[in-house]
């Protein structure tokens, strides 16, 4: 096999790109900042002047940065971009538009895919950075067009996760905030009991979710879920077995 060079390229082997918020916090594993979070390598680019407030606000000014952000990862030879932040949806068609391969800014996206696995009648809730900006706009953004079928609950006002993941505070105290997240599920669950399904929004939260689902026996999707199934989309792996 005779390999050829991409122009500017510095690395190779990284085929998802994950575009960053400009945001302080502790990144553990199983967060999507993380590199160890995966089985297989990715290149980080952090979007800069991309605040965790501008997101959650759904600053549509932001876009140009975002946009040229994810044009370097694409020099660099991603096969697909996603980001870190829910909130990201905002942007998710005009850049899969204009980017030219894959683009996946939202682990909301999964919600038209949870839907049709789970059957009518059945609901998903959604775990939020912030319940009171995930609107009717920013869920069709994503395409979900049945928003009486989600449940949503927010976690602003859960002290732990809201001084760590809102304030910004630089510490993380991971134990307390799996409380809040497993706490908001029940809650969640208990307050419609056609949900059947969980997803949670925030790049934060999949370390959270093998104990959430512990707690309430449903099928957990985050944006670690989505990353993985994209992954093996666009790098397939050769099968070999025996008969």
């Amino acid at each position: 096999m005779i390999y050829h060079a991409r122009k500017g390229q510095a690395s190779s082997g990284e085929a998802i790109g994950i575009l960053l918020l400009d945001t302080s916090v502790p990144f553990i594993p199983g967060d999507v900042a993380n590199a160890t979070t995966y089985p297989f390598p990715v290149r980080f680019r952090k979007v800069e002047g991309f605040t965790v407030a501008r997101a959650i606000g759904r600053d549509s000014t932001i876009y140009d940065e975002l946009k040229t952000a994810a044009h370097e990862l694409v020099e660099q030879g991603v096969r697909a971009v996603t980001g870190d932040c829910g909130f990201m949806a905002l942007h998710q068609q005009r850049l899969a538009r204009e980017l030219g391969i894959p683009v996946f800014l939202s682990s909301l996206l999964q919600i038209p895919f949870m839907l049709s696995i789970l059957g009518e009648g059945s609901k998903v809730g959604v775990l939020t950075a912030d319940g009171r900006s995930l609107d009717e706009n920013l869920l069709a953004a994503v395409g979900v067009t049945d928003n009486g079928r989600l449940v949503i609950e927010g976690l602003e006002q859960r002290p732990h996760f809201h001084r760590f993941a809102l304030q910004e505070t630089g510490t993380l105290d991971p134990e307390k905030v799996a409380d809040e997240v497993v706490g908001a599920g029940r809650d969640l669950m208990r307050r419609d009991k056609a949900v059947k399904a969980l997803l949670l929004e925030c790049s934060l939260l999949p370390p959270y979710a093998a104990a959430l689902q512990a707690a309430v026996q449903v099928p957990v999707f985050d944006y670690v879920t989505m990353i993985n199934y994209v992954f093996s989309a666009v790098v397939k792996q050769p099968y070999d077995g025996f008969l």
